[in-house]
């Protein structure tokens, strides 16, 4: 059974960061494309960054310079370090494991951004 469990989410204040994090079990980590979206009150879920599995990154316009994505296979987790976050980045966060066009998805972590 695959589960994506996110952590590290909470309030921050703006020009702050966080880091979050999605603890993967029940796959093949290594070989998962992973990556996060995040969905506003009222809006449509959000691409933010991917991280292949064969290592190659892509962050949205809307945050690249400030967002990295990262993974460390040997603990099953990805990461998105998120920099000087904006009250537009606050969201519920989900993290998605992909392969052969099959998506397994965590359940969201809040981020709320005071200003």
């Amino acid at each position: 059974q695959v589960q994506l469990v996110e952590s590290g989410g909470g309030l921050v204040q703006a020009g702050g960061s966080l880091r979050l994090s999605c603890a993967a079990s029940g796959l093949t980590f290594s070989s998962y494309d992973m990556g996060w979206y995040r969905q506003a009150p009222g809006k449509d879920r959000e691409f933010v960054a991917i991280r292949w599995s064969g290592g190659n990154t892509f962050h949205a316009a809307s945050v690249k310079g400030r967002f990295t994505i990262s993974r460390d296979n040997a603990k099953n987790t990805v990461y998105l370090q998120m920099n000087n976050l904006k009250s537009e980045d606050a969201a519920i966060y989900y993290c998605y494991a992909r392969r052969n066009s099959v998506d397994y998805w965590g359940q969201g972590t809040q981020v709320t951004v005071s200003s």
